[in-house]
């Protein structure tokens, strides 16, 4: 069996491959790195370390990798031969790597299976995404792949980028909505197949992803370095806490989860956070807040949905006043921010960004929120 992977960095050696590896694939990497892709086609192995209460080692081996920037077309070739493509590369990356996939799919004998194509993206509906974008005046070609959403989640910190090895943190998830495959799943046994993915990816995407952010924030701002240094402080602690409190209310009441259950993989996400094996910089968890500002993102999507039932968002509101806060040195969309915020009346910069108007029961207490970071 054949994978192709776009995405060589961390998540990928560290998470989907490993996976694909264990399920007995061959993963092809393919990625516009020339340096990682030839420390790849140069190694007959690397190591991904887990660590925490179940640390492990893992070798992975049957690799090799495409410079799709020097070689568009072997990388194209790749995707024709496989029965499986998946990416990490950041939402904002699928519309580069959609037409590597389409060209795949041009040259993939029409008597072949169909590809199983999923985008592994912190996003909600990533996959359909990158589908609009691979098809795109090439509708012809949806008979040659299943596009399929999924959810993951897997905790990777910083690495030192010499080598292959990747640290992990021991615990992951990867959900797959079965659907669109009508009975003829990819063998992936470390993945976890659902008839109905919502929840699993606005569980994880609300409360790590929520979590995670608030925190990266809230910690810039304090001047803390770390994401566990940053939980250490009791403030920083409490509006983390507010913000997971006003999704998991959103969560519980939307998809029905046991209170007591949510509220365990909630204290959970927070113990992740805070594992010493896995530090983080608050700084990197922070980056591109444009997007993570944005409509259907972690903290404007759970307080639209609150409102609209008619709670309260005070947490994520004021998660959000927090983010409008970052600026950190080298990111080009914290730039972005604060000029918009500079240039914009406050219930434009809420339109542009964040996608809410005036009809909406969020925008004023997001008005309120920058114009506050205005002054």
């Amino acid at each position: 069996m054949r994978a192709v992977h776009f995405g060589a960095g961390n998540i990928g050696r560290g998470f989907v491959g490993l996976l694909l590896h264990r399920a007995g694939y061959e993963v092809t990497f393919v990625d516009v790195n020339a340096e990682l892709i030839a420390m790849l086609r140069a190694a007959d192995a690397y190591e991904v370390r887990e660590v925490g209460a179940d640390a492990a080692v893992h070798t992975v081996t049957g690799f090799t990798g495409i410079d799709s920037s020097a070689d568009p077309e072997a990388a194209a070739r790749a995707v024709a031969d496989a029965d499986v493509v998946t990416c990490a590369v950041g939402p904002t990356v699928l519309r580069f790597i959609a037409p590597v996939i389409r060209a795949g799919l041009e040259r993939r004998p029409e008597s072949a299976a169909p590809v199983a194509v999923m985008a592994c993206e912190n996003a909600i509906g990533a996959t359909d995404t990158l589908r609009d974008l691979v098809l795109d005046g090439a509708e012809a070609l949806a008979a040659r792949a299943v596009f399929a959403n999924t959810a993951v989640d897997r905790i990777i910190p910083p690495q030192d980028p010499a080598g292959l090895d990747v640290v992990v943190e021991d615990f992951f998830e990867w959900s797959i909505d079965r659907t669109p495959f009508a009975g003829a799943e990819p063998a992936i046994p470390d993945a976890h197949f659902v008839d109905d993915l919502a929840p699993s990816i606005e569980r994880k995407l609300f409360t790590v992803n929520t979590g995670h952010a608030a925190t990266a924030y809230a910690g810039w701002i304090a001047g803390a370095d770390t994401i566990a240094h940053a939980l250490q402080e009791p403030a920083i602690r409490a509006a983390v806490d507010a913000a997971l409190a006003d999704t998991s209310r959103l969560l519980v009441a939307k998809f029905g989860f046991d209170p007591d259950a949510h509220a365990a993989y909630a204290a959970r996400a927070i113990e992740r956070f805070q594992n010493p094996a896995l530090p983080d910089t608050c700084e990197r968890i922070g980056r591109q807040p444009l997007r993570k500002l944005s409509r259907h993102e972690r903290f404007v999507q759970p307080a639209a949905e609150l409102l609209e039932r008619g709670d309260r968002a005070d947490g994520l509101i004021a998660a959000y006043g927090t983010a409008l806060r970052f600026d950190a040195p080298g990111d080009e969309q914290a730039a972005e921010l604060q000029r918009l915020l500079t240039e914009l009346e406050p219930a434009a910069f809420v339109a542009q960004v964040s996608g809410i108007d005036g009809a909406h029961p969020l925008q004023p207490a997001l008005v309120d929120q920058v114009a506050a970071a205005r002054r």
